[in-house]
């Protein structure tokens, strides 16, 4: 919980719209920079330590033959780029790997369940409700196969609108045809329990069951009033919006927010700071961790060893995108993962020092 607390503040303070790190002084960026990269050497130094002394991982001869496909998203969103890399950086590390667009979250869990990937991307909101079978999940068996590898960057719940529309806050919302996300997708699981936390239910909206880059294109064209957007910052649908409307983020605040943060710890109030699209001023919200799942079904050899890949090769996971560039890092333990760690991912944190 402490860590979720801390990465809310650096968070709050360091996104901005441009892929380069935090603004300030060039002396103080320098030094940040070597802080920050003196950091990554010194955790990558000791992960390959660990390595060297355990008999945990694989031969470079049974590395070479097993695949790995990566879940990760639609190809408009953040989840394809970084997935992508994940499968690059294991590449490298001498797997076989294939990355796989897919609509992200639900079909991600469900991947994994079904074995029809190795790992995957999914936000933890939606990975805990199939996990205890509550929520989106209520009246199915619980998903206790689904197991943890790491932990990955914040998703930003942002709900945008145009001037236009006159709507100012979530409680507007009711009467309007609002983009909740594909039907049963991490998007959709937010709008859903974020409404329900202002009191508000499908009945006072009429909802849109798209992706939120067509719920978007709608919006342009007057059909759509208000689109909820789960993403990491800055989200490129959403720049475009703002270039070339008025374009409104909706605040999640008050007691609502509360309410939303109480009955769900995995939710952490959170600001879309002043600058990140056309907002001049920070913009009250939430955000939820992504985490990334693995089947379980792998041996626990394997598991760490795919830790090791993915750590020795951090620096192409990192140019992939800003998000993860700034949040991805061995250095952020596992602490904020309120699902089981796989045996093998279990042994590789301990080993690193993040697990007592």
């Amino acid at each position: 919980m402490r860590m979720r607390r801390w990465m809310a503040l650096v968070l709050a303070g360091c996104v901005t719209v441009s892929v380069t790190a935090c603004g300030g002084s060039g002396s103080t960026a320098a030094t940040a920079a070597d802080t920050k990269a003196a950091d990554t050497t010194e955790a990558a130094a000791d992960t390959s330590a660990a390595a060297e002394g355990s008999s945990k991982g694989l031969t470079p001869e049974e590395r070479a033959k097993e695949f790995i496909t990566v879940g990760t998203g639609p190809t408009s969103g953040i989840y394809f780029p970084i997935g992508g890399a994940f499968a690059t950086a294991l590449s490298d590390y001498g797997y076989q790997t294939s990355a796989e667009a897919t609509n992200a979250t639900g079909q991600n869990i469900q991947n994994i369940l079904n074995g029809d990937a190795e790992i995957a991307i999914a936000m933890q909101d939606a990975v805990m409700q199939a996990y205890t079978a509550t929520g989106a999940y209520e009246g199915k068996e619980p998903a206790s196969g689904l197991k943890a590898l790491m932990r990955l960057w914040p998703n930003y719940v942002q709900l945008v609108t145009t001037a236009d529309t006159g709507i100012t806050s979530v409680e507007d919302l009711k009467g309007k045809r609002v983009g909740v996300g594909a039907a049963n997708s991490g998007v959709e699981i937010n709008a859903r329990m974020i409404l329900n936390a202002y009191g508000i239910t499908y009945d006072d909206i009429t909802p849109d069951y798209l992706a939120y880059g067509e719920a978007i294109d709608n919006m342009k064209n007057g059909q759509c009033d208000a689109v909820f957007v789960t993403s990491g910052l800055p989200n490129a649908t959403v720049m475009d919006l703002g270039v070339s409307y008025d374009m409104v983020v909706i605040p999640i605040d008050g007691e609502g927010r509360e309410k939303l943060v109480n009955d769900y710890p995995y939710y952490a109030e959170s600001v879309i700071p002043a600058n990140t699209y056309n907002n001049t001023e920070d913009v009250e919200g939430v955000f939820v961790y992504n985490i990334m799942l693995v089947r379980e079904d792998l041996s626990d050899e394997m598991v760490y060893d795919i830790l090791n890949g993915v750590f020795e090769n951090i620096s192409t996971i990192k140019a992939s995108h800003n998000a993860a560039d700034k949040n991805i890092d061995i250095t952020f333990g596992v602490d904020d993962i309120q699902l089981p760690l796989h045996p093998g991912a279990e042994a590789f944190w301990k080993d690193n020092g993040y697990i007592d």
